[in-house]
């Protein structure tokens, strides 16, 4: 059998870093998107993906990959926010055979009104601690890890980066 080959010193303090902020950032960001608008981070990020589309909708599987989501989790939180009026499920206009999610007029008022408080609460729990260069390289190592974890991530492709 292989001996595993153990992190480092540095090598663990960077994965502890990395778990922590995953625990850390999501649950501070869904405490500030509560309070503000009675919604998840995940159920912000669905309204945010839809209204960055062109046209405001994407079909359910592409808005499952953009917000890394099993289509059950997607179609559950699709139906609250569509009890809630913010979205609609319609066929895609170009195959009736796919289902699109799509942003109405009452879910874009929702993320404008969100998302200034929601982007001040990212700059001040992530992107203030960190110098541009920071930024710059933090960018590119999570797109490297993405690319190894998905090669065929939209991130990659609308950044239009080569798998790493």
């Amino acid at each position: 059998m292989t001996e595993p080959r153990w992190l480092n010193a540095d090598e663990r303090r960077a994965w502890l870093a990395q778990l922590s902020i995953n625990t850390l950032l999501p649950a501070a960001l869904d405490t500030q998107l509560h309070a503000a608008g009675k919604l998840s981070l995940f159920d912000y990020n669905v309204l945010a993906m839809l209204s960055e589309a062109e046209g405001q909708y994407l079909p359910m599987s592409e808005l499952a990959a953009r917000t890394s989501a099993s289509l059950s989790r997607l179609s559950h939180v699709v139906t609250k926010l569509q009890n809630r009026g913010w979205l609609e499920r319609r066929p895609h206009p170009g195959d009736a055979r796919v289902t699109t999610a799509h942003l109405t007029d009452a879910g874009m008022a929702t993320i404008v009104g969100l998302a200034p408080a929601h982007v001040e609460a990212v700059r001040a729990l992530f992107l203030d601690a960190l110098d541009p260069d920071d930024v710059a390289a933090l960018a590119r190592i999570g797109e490297k890890i993405v690319s190894r974890l998905d090669a065929g991530h939209w991130i990659l492709r609308d950044n239009k980066l080569p798998p790493a």
